[in-house]
């Protein structure tokens, strides 16, 4: 007979039950379940990067770009000019015109020669220019300005307005004060992931989940790499709902409960409440976390794993509350069996009427 899927039977049977796993395995949703698969989360950035829970250590670079300014106690010094006359006490204070940290990671200070500067904190320079110049201009002061900051920076790209080389103050920036600089957002927030990268790390989270969850807003890094990304999140509905068709869902997340009411619910007329089944690729170490008797016959490193929810039990739908939705997921309400008869008795009708409408003329006819 036509059908538009198999029946709950026919999957069941199907499974790849013995053996080493070669095809996809049945999972029937219970409390157990349902807490394994949710607590199976991705990497957020507050677990990947907790050490980005404090400001960052800036220090000068080679390539910055810097100014000191320097004060002196008293006029007619090195760095200060002597008095007009008696009511002018000169100018106490001279300015080094910009310059580049060389590769080496020197600059050029007058009177005290080319100062290694590079891996400091501005503060610890301006240390080490006042030691340089103790004994040679008059009770010396330094400031040292880092003008254009090119080691201290994150670099930020994709769905933002902007991309730009984000330079890091002293005081921190986060992920959020990042985005603001590039210019915000140019999609949706609800279909957005922001991954940030850290040498070989990397982690991702939805943007809607950064703004609920301030532990999320970790502190960018120099180096770090932070990547907006329009990923819209979506799965296929089939089989005996109200929807057949790709449905949308916010980056946030989606429960099994809510997938099944955005799919228009099961159609009373034909679907088998007995066989609603959620398809997806899952880890090996999760498959046999939740199959222990199984674990030595996975052989690869994804499993197709079939999930059954039994909705004529009134705890499933607590559990479909609990049991998250994923990117990519396929939802799949099988048939009831009484509509298999139905659609043979329809065909048998459809066979049997031209032949009791002739029958009928002809008895009218005689």
């Amino acid at each position: 007979m036509p059908s538009a899927g198999p029946t709950a039977s026919e999957i069941v049977s199907n499974e790849s039950n013995t053996g080493i796993i070669s095809g996809y395995v049945v999972v029937d949703i219970d409390e157990r379940i349902a807490a394994i698969v949710a607590k199976r989360q991705a990497p957020t950035l507050y677990g990947m990067f907790r050490d980005s829970r404090r400001p960052p250590d800036v220090r000068i670079g080679s390539g910055d770009a810097v100014t000191v300014t320097i004060w002196e106690a008293g006029s007619g010094g090195l760095f200060s000019s002597a008095s007009i006359d008696r009511t002018s006490p000169g100018s106490r204070t001279a300015t080094i015109p910009e310059q580049e940290v060389s590769q080496n990671g020197t600059i050029q200070v007058p009177y005290a020669g080319r100062l290694k500067i590079a891996g400091l904190r501005p503060a610890e320079a301006e240390s080490l220019i006042v030691d340089s110049l103790r004994g040679k201009a008059i009770e010396p002061q330094a400031v040292v300005t880092i003008t254009r900051n090119r080691n201290n920076t994150v670099t930020v790209t994709g769905e933002v307005t902007n991309g730009m080389l984000a330079p890091v103050s002293v005081k921190g920036d986060r992920v959020l004060d990042v985005i603001a600089a590039a210019g915000g957002l140019r999609a949706p927030g609800h279909e957005v992931f922001v991954r940030l990268t850290r040498g070989e790390k990397s982690a991702n989270v939805p943007f809607n989940i950064l703004l609920a969850d301030a532990r999320e807003n970790v502190y960018v890094r120099p180096g770090d790499v932070l990547t907006v990304v329009r990923e819209p999140q979506r799965f296929t509905a089939f089989g005996g709902t109200g929807r057949n068709e790709l449905i949308q869902f916010d980056a946030a997340g989606m429960t099994l409960e809510q997938a099944l009411a955005r799919a228009g619910g099961l159609l009373d007329f034909r679907a088998d409440s007995t066989g609603v089944f959620l398809l997806r690729f899952e880890p090996a170490s999760l498959v046999a976390e939740m199959l222990p008797e199984r674990k030595e016959q996975i052989a690869t490193n994804y499993v197709p794993v079939v999930y059954r929810l039994n909705l004529r039990n009134a705890n499933s739908y607590f559990m479909a509350r609990a049991f998250p939705m994923r990117d990519k997921d396929i939802l799949y309400v099988a048939n009831a069996p009484l509509t298999e008869v139905q659609k043979f008795l329809s065909v048998i009708g459809t066979i049997t009427a031209p032949v009791l409408q002739g029958a009928a003329v002809y008895g009218v006819v005689r």
